[in-house]
């Protein structure tokens, strides 16, 4: 498996889990901890999930399933911008620790931006640090203007990953937030890879390329969130044979004339965008 660099030489996997929806009834939870174990098993060690992920079931989940293999997983989880204070960040963090069955978070970031000073959520995030409850901090979906002002907070720039929206049909943060992200050694983090509902995958261009390969759109779209360095793509998935899916194509290296095909379905931006959210 590849591996991506956060800034402080911390090595994770490049292909993780997600984990939304995870825990809401779509399968049975012995199904999903099943294929959250295999995906650990086949080389998907980092995990992501969230505090709002089913309103803490898919935390549960994911304790469920790294009991036994918590030494092999980089975890990830979230907190809500409302519990982002001083007095909520550990309060919240607390309760996703014994939900997750862990001591130590490895990545904790922050869901979104909301009405709460960064320097103060930084603050209780370099508290928690310091004691030991979680390893590293980051955010998620921050623009390019969100993650200069991050870094210009008293100890912003120890921020690790920012977690966007990344996939062909939301390529936006190509414009300006990749390379700023690349410049200031601070990995993006991919979710949602394949889409949501199916449309991506529909796409003839994904098609093409994964009659090409021999393989399905989706590996083709997880491969395309893949193809710059410094970016951790996290598809989710219930089952097992996606798991094996999504597992193989961090293995595939789409053509040129794939990438093509890509770009003239979805075009790359030539303008700043707002960022895009799900």
């Amino acid at each position: 498996m590849r591996t991506v660099t956060l800034p402080d030489g911390t090595d994770v996997a490049a292909l993780g889990q997600g984990t939304w929806k995870i825990g809401e009834g779509q399968h049975p939870v012995s199904q999903e901890a099943a294929a959250i174990r295999l995906g650990i098993e086949l080389g998907l060690t980092l995990v992501d999930t969230a505090e709002m992920y089913g309103d803490g079931a898919s935390e549960r989940v994911v304790g469920e399933a790294i009991a036994g293999l918590r030494e092999r997983v980089f975890l990830v989880t979230k907190v809500y911008p409302r519990n982002a204070s001083l007095s909520g960040v550990p309060a919240a963090c607390a309760r996703s620790l014994k939900r997750l069955g862990t001591e130590v978070i490895d990545l904790y970031l922050l869901h979104w931006r909301g009405g709460i000073p960064l320097a103060e959520t930084v603050a209780a995030f370099e508290k928690l640090r310091a004691e030991g409850k979680i390893r590293h901090w980051g955010v998620s979906n921050f623009d390019a203007d969100d993650m200069a002002e991050l870094i210009s907070v008293p100890d912003g720039k120890n921020c690790a990953v920012n977690q966007v929206l990344y996939n062909p049909e939301y390529r936006g943060i190509e414009f300006d937030l990749l390379a700023w992200q690349a410049a200031h050694r601070i990995p993006v983090m991919a979710y949602s890879p394949v889409g949501q509902g199916g449309r991506l995958l529909r796409n003839p261009a994904l098609k093409t390329a994964a009659g090409r390969h021999g393989v399905t759109p989706a590996q083709v779209a997880i491969a395309w969130s893949l193809r710059h360095p410094g970016i951790i793509s996290i598809p989710k998935s219930g089952d097992a044979a996606h798991v094996r899916e999504n597992a193989a194509a961090g293995a595939l290296v789409l053509s040129p004339a794939d990438l093509a095909d890509i770009d003239r379905a979805y075009k790359p931006p030539v303008r700043r965008q707002s960022l895009a959210m799900l």
